[in-house]
């Protein structure tokens, strides 16, 4: 009786176990819907729950509030799905500033420049007030990434100046912004920069933060407290010249992320362009050689994949990843630049004269 006892309840438990972990259906198709077409380039874009922010080349700049009562089932209405809250150009001294960095916070949004003199402004969401809350002026400087870690703590990080990576900080929402000093930060190397390819080259995970580099040699910096420490850690990804290394960098958690990039100028070669990590950043192993589609800016997690799922964007169109990345297949040959997940089927796309929202189908 016992032994009848013990079968059933393995029986049950199994089915149970079953019924909580359903199998994923691969996506088979993504559906692009351009939301938004200007003379810009996009390649800052930033999705809540609430808004989807972007910025670009010529001082643009923008967001459009996500229609609250319109369900994920609606996605193809976009006129209800959206309404414009706030866009315009933003002049400096009768110069459009070319915008690749943007981050947002709950009252809101940041947008930061490439080049000299770098400039980062505040737009309020409530008013649209604009705010510029700092400005740097001195050779090299170059802000590549952006992001932050609460409503009112966020770090900007730049090519090097003076020997070391530029790295800035606020911890009054964004209100006022300091400069780390070199004796602080990883002393680079002869070469090494980051590319401001889509924004993603930084990525925080609750107090820990990545940083990754590129060209001549492509690294990670971490800190594990907001940036108040760093260490260096080595990366086999591609490197060498001045055009390859990591273009692109995310984490599902703290210790699982991936690093995708390659060569622009070579977008075909698909050897040790991809590399990941399950250790937090310290050690990091590349993945199956010519399995993917080459050279790409933009990699993500898809939410709620348990890190397996990824999509990978770039001038050479759209993949997918179903092995954490080990893998890859072509979903189109649309270019875009950079990219943002709503949810585990939404996206908003940045690229040459556009915003778009892509619906990955399974």
């Amino acid at each position: 009786m016992r032994t009848v006892i013990f079968i059933l309840l393995v029986v049950c438990f199994s089915c149970n176990q079953k019924e909580k972990t359903p199998t994923m259906l691969p996506i088979s198709n993504v559906e692009i819907e351009v939301i938004y077409s200007d003379s810009t380039s996009i390649r800052a874009v930033e999705v809540s729950d609430k808004e989807v922010l972007f910025a670009g080349s010529n001082g643009m700049y923008g967001y459009f509030e996500i229609n609250a009562e319109t369900t994920s089932e609606d996605v193809n209405v976009i006129p209800s799905y959206f309404s414009a809250k706030n866009s315009g150009v933003i002049d400096f001294l009768d110069t459009k500033p070319a915008f690749r960095s943007i981050a947002n916070t709950t009252d809101a949004f940041f947008v930061l420049s490439i080049g000299n003199p770098a400039l980062l402004y505040r737009v309020t969401k409530k008013t649209g007030k604009i705010d510029l809350v700092y400005i740097e002026q001195v050779e090299g400087v170059f802000y590549d990434a952006m992001t932050f870690w609460n409503d009112t703590e966020g770090i900007a990080i730049g090519d090097p100046v003076r020997g070391c990576l530029s790295i800035i900080t606020t911890r009054d929402g964004g209100a006022t912004w300091q400069k780390k000093g070199c004796i602080e930060i990883p002393v680079t190397e002869e070469g090494e920069a980051a590319f401001a390819a889509s924004d993603t080259n930084i990525k925080v995970v609750n107090d820990h933060t990545w940083i990754v580099t590129g060209g001549l040699k492509s690294r990670i910096l971490y800190s594990p407290d907001k940036g108040n420490s760093w260490e260096l850690f080595e990366t086999p990804i591609v490197q060498g010249t001045e055009t390859s290394g990591a273009y692109s960098m995310d984490f599902y958690d703290a210790n699982q992320g991936i690093l995708y990039g390659g060569d622009y100028t070579k977008p075909e070669l698909a050897i040790a362009n991809i590399v990941r990590t399950t250790d937090g950043g310290k050690t990091w192993k590349t993945t199956t050689d010519n399995a993917n589609q080459g050279y790409k800016s933009c990699v993500q997690y898809i939410p709620n994949s348990k890190g397996k799922e990824l999509i990978a964007v770039g001038f050479t169109g759209i993949s997918y990843s179903q092995d954490g990345g080990d893998h890859w297949e072509e979903l189109s040959k649309e270019s875009f630049l950079s990219f943002r997940f709503l949810n585990d089927s939404i996206a908003y796309a940045g690229g040459r004269n556009k915003l778009a929202r892509l619906i990955f189908r399974r």
